[in-house]
């Protein structure tokens, strides 16, 4: 059986302020990310590096320990987006998230890059698969060549008092950010029209009722 490791794992964020990209355009749900992994006055840090090549958080120590072991015997390392979270206490609050984590040899690079990617897909329509998978699991991945997803889902995690989901899927708003990211200015454009189209229709609905 071909190595492999397939988990979700909460990441951390370095500060408040550095936290904000988070929740803008440039980190979607289902986005996917790289991983840097760097030692931190002698502990294993895993950075997670958006698209646009900013670092947004980081795995603590013995998940980036295990990460780093994973990398060293030649498995190629992919994260993806699955939530952003903000707990409150202790003040002044902090924001972190979830990472579904992907090690897989890069001999099967291709099957199982497509099935990062459609996991990814899952993840931002709001469902999280199983990735930990049986053997059984790993080669129905690499048969199908990426074609394959579990039947078995995630449940979302309990949250503590004190802690709120901030992205738990994309929005339609963020559909028409990745329709721009992938240039497709046309299609670009008509979503955006749509958009406008339906918040001019509720003005209208709201002073509408309002006129009677």
């Amino acid at each position: 059986m071909q190595e492999y490791f397939g988990t979700y794992q909460r990441f951390e964020t370095v500060s408040k302020k550095d936290a904000g990209a988070l929740l803008g355009a440039d980190n979607i749900i289902g986005d996917q990310y790289q991983i840097q992994l760097e030692l931190v006055n002698g502990q294993h840090r895993g950075w997670l590096v958006n698209r646009f090549n900013a670092r947004i958080g980081f795995f603590d120590g013995e998940f980036s320990r295990k990460l780093s072991l994973l990398k060293a015997k030649g498995l190629t390392l992919t994260a993806t987006l699955s939530f952003v979270a903000f707990t409150e206490n202790p003040e002044p609050g902090h924001y972190w998230g979830e990472m579904a984590v992907i090690a897989y040899p890069a001999v099967e690079g291709e099957a199982f890059q497509k099935f990062a990617d459609a996991v990814a897909k899952k993840i931002g329509e709001g469902v999280h698969p199983d990735i930990t998978l049986t053997p059984d699991g790993v080669q129905q991945v690499i048969d199908a060549q990426g074609a394959w997803l579990p039947e078995k889902n995630i449940p979302y995690p309990t949250l503590d008092k004190g802690t709120v989901f901030l992205k738990k899927r994309r929005s339609l708003m963020d559909g028409v950010v990745e329709q721009g990211r992938k240039g497709n200015i046309g299609c670009y454009i008509i979503s955006w029209a749509v958009l406008l189209g339906l918040v001019a229709l509720i003005i209208w609905g709201f002073v509408s009722c309002g006129a009677q």
